[in-house]
């Protein structure tokens, strides 16, 4: 039987049938995708695409401890399946014994669809969406702005098999829209975007009134100059601080003195009070809406991941609760050698703050103030402290008086996540939102909009 007929779960045991090792776990990823890009008002490209990535990890046991090795290939067919087990085997005969090496997990109940065929998506999951964007476009021809952006949907189902008997399989839908709207003579540009499971709670109508504002708005530039700003951060800014904060609370390298959760001469700032509002960060596989794998899947091993946990159960956990660091990252390996408990990765993050005010309302209590739209071209200067540089996009705006008066120009700023979150004065409501710029690797975020007394705009920025 051919690849491209053999079922997914097939190929898993086919695969653990082969192996020859002390230890194996395969990964099948079956992924498909669905897309619509526009421009001008008027719909560009549209496809649809299918895809299999296999991936093959070998465990040998030996006199000094248990190596592995891990081989990924896309496209494998019959003749090519042996080989790929043989190279991993090889790869893992010819390592060191691996530093994370556990036993591989077992007694995870087997997931009752792991010998269902795989889940897909197709244009079908526009059939709602297309109709609104065709009204979206009509309504911005009409009112003189021109809408570009793209919708994006993937369902990637996952099949885990191991030689201790799992059989686990996760089923993870993922869709984005990003809609930016322009003036004729592209001088005024504001951008909206939205995260979704299946395009039914997305409308483009409403984006485009949304952009419609913001686009007047802009009719008025005010030039501000570099300074410390009262700030508002409407959520998908804060997504993008808050899940690079989380992508550095690895709890070795903070043992180790290197991150901004050290504490200084030893240990880690576990327990210390982050924030003066009442925050709680946490992840759940079961968030509605925001929902993700159950339990661990890693194609490879680094200090927040480990092959060797595959198939363990991930639980819902705290991050930061009440405002107080409550949990860092840590694998089997690197919750023993660091004495914390095991607290698994995450693939969502909700920031929940006791707010109930909108971002609008936020904004109609502002004195004086910035309003961000989004941020791009995140980096880390400092890792000690956490501190990130990067630039604001597609529209700050001024307020005075709870009214928004116009568009200030752009800014790079330099501020750590860590001390943003020491310094908030109020958390508005938590929605769903979309984290701009991590959107190609993480888009599962609910956040609330933040007011930063003292924003750090270190100089200006003359992008639009």
């Amino acid at each position: 039987m051919s690849m491209s007929r053999m079922k997914p779960h097939e190929i898993v045991e086919r695969a653990l049938e082969l192996s020859t090792a002390d230890g194996c776990v395969v990964i099948a990823d079956e992924e498909s995708t669905a897309n619509l890009r526009w421009a001008g008002n008027a719909l560009t490209t549209n496809g649809v695409t299918r895809g299999r990535t296999l991936t093959v990890i070998a465990t040998v046991d030996g006199k000094e401890g248990t190596a592995s090795g891990v081989v990924s290939r896309s496209a494998v067919t019959a003749d090519d399946l042996e080989p790929l087990v043989r190279a991993a085997e090889a790869a893992a005969r010819g390592a060191a014994p691996a530093e994370d090496a556990q036993p591989l997990v077992k007694g995870t109940p087997a997931s009752p669809d792991f010998t269902d065929a795989p889940a897909e998506t197709s244009s079908a999951v526009f059939t709602d969406f297309a109709p609104a964007l065709g009204e979206a476009f009509a309504r911005a021809r009409a009112g003189g702005r021109e809408l570009y952006g793209f919708a994006n949907h993937e369902l990637v189902s996952t099949y885990v098999g191991t030689s201790t008997g799992l059989r686990l399989r996760h089923d993870q839908p993922n869709g984005t829209l990003e809609l930016n709207a322009k003036s004729p003579d592209r001088q005024r540009s504001a951008w909206a975007g939205r995260s979704t499971r299946d395009f039914k709670d997305v409308d483009p109508t409403v984006l485009d009134a949304e952009l419609a504002v913001r686009l007047g708005w802009a009719e008025r530039k005010i030039e501000l100059p570099a300074g410390r700003y009262e700030t508002l951060l409407p959520p998908t800014a804060v997504a993008d601080l808050v899940i690079y904060q989380m992508w550095s609370a690895v709890a070795r390298d903070a043992v180790e003195g290197r991150t901004v959760f050290s504490k200084p001469g030893g240990g880690t700032r576990l327990g210390e009070k982050l924030s003066q509002l009442p925050l709680t960060l946490r992840s759940d596989p079961n968030a509605p809406g925001l929902e993700t794998a159950p339990f661990v899947i890693a194609h490879s091993s680094s200090d927040d991941a480990s092959v060797f946990d595959n198939g363990l159960p991930v639980p819902a956990t705290d991050w930061i609760r009440d405002g107080e660091l409550a949990r860092l990252l840590t694998t089997r390996h690197t919750a023993g050698m660091t004495g914390m408990p095991l607290a698994p990765g995450f693939g969502n993050l909700i920031l929940d703050g006791g707010g109930e005010k909108s971002l609008e309302e936020m904004v109609a209590a502002t004195e004086r103030g910035l309003l961000l739209t989004c941020l791009w071209y995140i980096r880390e200067v400092d890792p000690a402290t956490l501190l990130l540089t990067g630039l604001t996009r597609d529209g700050v705006y001024l307020v005075e008086n709870g009214q928004v008066v116009g568009e200030v120009n752009n800014f790079r700023f330099n501020e750590s996540p860590v001390d943003l979150l020491s310094r908030a004065s109020e958390a508005g409501r938590t929605e769903k939102t979309l984290p701009r710029e991590w959107s190609d690797w993480f888009t599962r975020a609910a956040m609330p909009a933040l007011r930063i007394p003292d924003f750090n705009m270190s100089s200006v920025s003359k992008g639009v």
